[in-house]
């Protein structure tokens, strides 16, 4: 079910809230009150600064928290009923015939020095407009990369209410060879914020109305250690052939494809073209051992 439990609550780590070091943060009064169960002042409620607005001489920056409701293990532990893996990648959930109030979200992946992540994969689900998910098919689910600039951009529909939740996306977002964050993204002035037990502002976008949709912004922080002056963050290191493997960079593999890396077997999870930093004992969210 898709349903809050104790031991799922967020952990520490979320986007920094001011600019300037000088100035008292409102994230631990927001913690505060959220885990004390206190109505929070309106003034406090409006959405976390965007990393993007952290100058680049600034210090590092604090973490998306992770938010994990108990039916989405991050991969390779059991899946639940929720999260299914092998989304097709793309960057539009929506077709014409899809009915719903339009929502564009966007934003860029930084490391902990707001530099941005090049490459990052990005894998989105939710439920439909009557808050029911495809357990069947991958309607509302695909998965991305970022661009050069580490920026991602999703195209789909404000989800319905699913039973006992506030409105939601779900997604894992994962630097080039390094762990899974799961979380969730909110919206703003949602009566049920006040009640869904695992809601966290820190995780709530900036929306806006555009025409007859919504537009929404959010930057994910990850536990990336960066060097302020360096450019956008891409991985480097990797063998394209390892000795006795057949994994290769550059080529395609479809689901269900086998190969060998560093003498152990894998199983491709999701069509993708393999690049530096997904090699496949790295990305767990691509590759299975076998």
């Amino acid at each position: 079910m898709d349903t809050p439990m104790d031991g799922d609550r967020p952990t520490e780590g979320a986007l920094q809230d001011e600019t300037d070091s000088r100035h008292v943060s409102r994230r631990p009064v927001l913690r505060a009150a959220v885990a004390a169960g206190v109505a929070l002042p309106a003034a406090l409620m409006g959405v976390p600064a965007l990393a993007r607005t952290v100058p680049s001489t600034g210090g590092t920056l604090e973490l998306t928290p992770e938010c994990d409701d108990g039916d989405d293990p991050t991969p390779p532990q059991t899946e639940g009923p929720y999260f299914k893996p092998n989304s097709p990648r793309r960057t539009s959930l929506v077709d014409a015939g899809t009915v719903g109030t339009r929502l564009t979200v966007s934003g860029y992946v930084f490391g902990l020095a707001c530099v941005p992540i090049a490459n990052a994969l990005l894998d989105f689900w939710q439920c439909d407009n009557n808050g029911v998910y495809d357990n069947r098919g991958y309607r509302f689910r695909g998965h991305q990369f970022t661009g050069p600039d580490g920026k991602f951009t999703l195209q789909t529909i404000v989800p319905g209410l699913y039973p006992g939740r506030t409105r939601h996306i779900h997604v894992k977002v994962q630097n080039p060879g390094g762990r899974i964050l799961t979380t969730q993204l909110y919206f703003p002035n949602e009566p049920r914020n006040n009640t869904d037990s695992i809601f966290d502002p820190r995780l709530l976008m900036t929306v806006r109305n555009v025409g007859t949709g919504r537009e929404g912004l959010f930057d994910f922080v990850l536990n990336v250690p960066q060097n302020p002056t360096t450019s956008p963050t891409s991985p480097t290191t990797t063998t394209s052939q390892p000795p006795g493997g057949t994994w290769s960079v550059g080529t395609t593999y479809s689901t269900g494809a086998s190969v060998t890396y560093g003498g152990a077997s894998y199983v491709c999870l999701q069509t993708h073209t393999a690049q530096p930093g997904w090699e496949p004992p790295n990305t767990p969210a691509l590759w299975r051992a076998a």
